[in-house]
């Protein structure tokens, strides 16, 4: 069976979600299927069952597959971490922080390591369906490509090319991807499917027509506008989130600083109907929300130092409310935090935090990454994550106290029992939902969506399982 790829015209152009979607459909077909993208950027990442760390979107593209995530998955993981540098992580392990030049330097070594990570998952798995990165035919990076061309090429995969309508402009950037692909790529192009169409679907009718006519390739589907509140790969996405209002009593401000990450520990609070969860991306009075949330960040005391240039340290210092801090927002309730070594900054630093809590951060090599079932806050067995440079001697794993509650394990509000115990605590007549269930309901309805709306047949016959 032939390997599949997933590109777009753009980013955000709908490629996770349609690999996600497609692993969940080939998974109902009896496909043994694995999610792959072989160089993702984004600080929204987990720990797989290796105690390695990958992207949150693959991690989510394996749940629909119905696997457990690998860092097989996601070779290669860029973090940003300021000033025009990144942490690289190859294989689910830090590398070291470097510069975007000193970066590509070391190309060709990282494209053996995703030759690798491919390779294995060949062996045991049926179905490879890969994620390429932004657009395939980005002419001045294409000899520094790894999810792109060198996938396509080195693995012979065939292709979807994903357009998103909703941006403008479908068909010239259509027209300009096909007219600048690689031709290999090009060659083993399925056809293309337009997302994220609104309104009735026999007005593009014609528009396929043209597709189909002028630029000589299939359209293998058109697919209406579905937002998907769950694992966003990005701040972007994390601004499109719909939240459900229908019966909102409790008003959440989540502190948005530059450094945010490990965005899909909201996820289960912006899809509570009970909850206002609003997103504070600079200074403004926080006294009409009823709880304000800390959560994680890739440059902690940089962003500690944000909040006290935007006003927002002061104005939590008063907030008279309950206040919980995750990961990153977790240390910022210490007394102290420092760096020494210059784990998370250009230079070694300290800086005093919140003093809410009365511990010390240090931070420290290398970064805990531990998954499993964790006693918290008087619960067993909730299930989560750390992945956190900075140590706490006094409470290295949660803190609750008056007012003042955190934990280092991301995942925390995912559990039923004590989301819904915090938050009676805050307003009695919440009720609370079941995550899961809502989780597994957007999964399997937008995989729904999607097999109605693309020729699934077309794509199994260009992999020859049909």
């Amino acid at each position: 069976m032939k390997p599949l790829a997933v590109f777009g015209t753009s980013s955000d152009a709908g490629k996770t979600t349609l690999v996600m979607a497609l692993c969940r459909i080939f998974a109902d077909r009896g496909l043994k299927v694995a999610p792959f993208k072989a160089q993702n950027v984004s600080n929204n990442s987990a720990v797989t069952k290796e105690g390695r760390e990958i992207s949150r979107a693959q991690c989510l593209q394996a749940e629909a597959a119905r696997i457990e995530p690998s860092y097989l998955f996601n070779p290669v993981l860029l973090k940003s971490h300021g000033n025009g540098s990144v942490q690289v992580i190859v294989n689910g392990l830090v590398y070291q922080n470097q510069s975007i030049a000193a970066y590509y330097a070391e190309i060709d070594n990282l494209k053996q390591q995703v030759k690798q990570a491919f390779s294995l998952l060949q062996q045991d798995y049926e179905l490879i369906v890969a994620e390429g990165a932004g657009s395939p035919v980005e002419l001045n990076l294409l000899n520094k490509d790894l999810s792109n061309t060198f996938v396509a090429n080195s693995f012979n995969t065939q292709n979807i090319l994903v357009a998103d309508i909703e941006r403008g402009g479908v068909f010239a950037s259509i027209y300009g991807t096909l007219e600048l692909m690689d031709p290999v790529m090009r060659d083993n192009l399925i056809g293309v499917v337009v997302n994220k169409f609104r309104g009735d679907r026999r007005f593009f009718d014609e528009g396929e027509k043209i597709i189909a006519e002028r630029f000589g390739v299939p359209v293998l589907g058109v697919l209406p506008f579905k937002p998907l509140n769950i694992d966003m790969e990005d701040s972007q996405s994390l601004r499109n989130y719909r939240q459900r209002l229908d019966d909102a009593k409790i008003r959440v401000a989540v502190i948005a600083y530059p450094g945010l990450s490990n965005y899909n520990d909201l996820d289960v609070l912006m899809a509570d109907a009970e909850l206002y969860v609003e997103l504070i991306h600079d200074y403004r009075p926080l006294e009409s929300f009823d709880m304000v949330l800390l959560p994680g960040s890739k440059t902690v005391i940089r962003d500690l130092q944000w909040l006290k240039k935007q006003g927002l340290f002061k104005e939590i210092l008063q907030f008279n409310k309950p206040v919980f801090g995750i990961c990153g927002g977790y240390q910022m309730l210490c007394q102290n935090l420092h760096d020494p070594d210059a784990i998370e900054h250009e230079i070694a630093i300290a800086e005093q935090g919140f003093c809410f809590i009365d511990d010390t951060v240090l931070y420290q090599s290398p970064k805990i990454l531990a998954r499993g079932q964790y006693r918290l806050f008087s619960y067993d067995m909730i299930s989560g994550y750390e992945i956190h440079c900075g140590r706490m001697d006094k409470y290295p794993l949660y803190y609750q106290s008056g007012l003042f509650s955190g934990t280092h394990v991301h995942g925390i509000f995912d559990h039923d029992a004590f989301r819904t115990d915090y938050f009676k605590t805050i307003n009695p007549q919440y009720r609370g939902y079941t995550y899961s269930d809502y989780r597994e309901a957007e999964i399997q309805g937008f995989a729904d969506m999607v097999a109605d709306n693309l020729d699934i047949a077309a794509i199994l016959r260009a992999l020859q399982v049909l």
